[in-house]
């Protein structure tokens, strides 16, 4: 309702109303995220007191910074929904990709939790973006990178990988995989975690459905992929 005005929520707004519309989500969205985040941060450490000053005031304190992000991801948003537009000669107006495509619903999603997982929120970026693969079929894990102008047609069994880095004006379709081969063991036979191991997609690419890229190679800007 706040990067997509009318559009979610209440769709009676006009430029008279529409300060106080944003101001009233943004007050509800802080109340909302700092409690979430508390939660998180006490899920990933069962020793800190949900009580504590010291969390009250991190946790408001991250919010006041997602906040302060949300012009930037409202732009990053509308240069995706255009690009959808601009992507597919379906589409009849860039309304309807923000109203029914479920490949902004689901880089939405995304770009929520990549911000929050900057500011390090524990849990919940990974909550928020498995929910939006649940309602989409598109899996895109919060650490990814992503550029701008980033477009996602029909979507369903998209997964894109936690490593993954994506250039600006990409474009994928349906089934397609930025995964990971298997990594390697410790000396105690565990996988280690947090290695490099997922692909690096150049500018200006396409990426056809049902296509499968694994391991931290590069794609260089402007190959088709089909």
């Amino acid at each position: 309702a706040v990067i997509f005005p009318g559009y979610f929520g209440n769709s009676d707004i006009n430029p008279e109303n529409m300060k106080s519309h944003i101001e009233n989500h943004v007050k509800t969205i802080h109340r909302l995220l700092v409690e979430q985040i508390k939660s998180g941060v006490c899920f990933d450490n069962t020793s800190i007191d949900f009580n504590c000053k010291d969390l009250n005031k991190r946790a408001a304190d991250t919010a006041d910074q997602f906040i302060l992000t949300l012009p930037k991801l409202r732009k990053a948003l509308h240069d995706d929904a255009v690009a959808a537009y601009n992507g597919d000669p379906a589409s009849k107006s860039v309304g309807e990709v923000i109203f029914s495509y479920p490949g902004i619903r689901a880089i939405s999603s995304y770009r929520f939790a990549h911000a929050l997982l900057q500011l390090d929120v524990p849990i919940i970026p990974r909550v928020i973006t498995e929910l939006a693969h649940s309602e989409t079929g598109i899996d895109i894990n919060p650490g990814a990178k992503i550029g701008n102008s980033f477009m996602i047609d029909h979507g369903t069994g998209v997964v894109i990988g936690e490593t993954a880095v994506i250039g600006n004006n990409v474009r994928i379709y349906q089934g397609v995989t930025l995964g990971a081969k298997s990594f390697p063991l410790d000396e105690e036979g565990n996988p280690i975690k947090g290695i490099d191991r997922h692909p690096k997609i150049g500018d200006d690419v396409i990426i056809y459905s049902n296509s499968t890229i694994l391991g931290p190679i590069k794609i260089g800007e402007k190959t088709v992929i089909g």
